[in-house]
């Protein structure tokens, strides 16, 4: 497990976003941890027509904090 920390997309509201939050998404909002494997879909607006895969830890210039679980 990692500490996630703002910025990174394990704590954005993207992570995950074309599909409903799922428990691991919640407890990963919740703890700011996550396995160092864990990926998911991108769904920031301007990339989620490349169908995006990124891991917690990665970040970009399009963070939105997740809402608190």
């Amino acid at each position: 497990m990692v500490m996630l920390q703002p910025g990174q997309c394990g704590l954005c509201a993207h992570f995950g976003e074309p599909h409903p939050a799922t428990p691991m998404l919640i407890q990963i909002h919740s703890s700011k941890q996550a396995p160092e494997t864990f990926m998911d879909d991108c769904g920031h607006p301007k990339l989620a027509s490349l169908h995006l895969k990124v891991s917690a830890m990665s970040g970009c210039d399009g963070f939105e904090p997740a809402k608190a679980a």
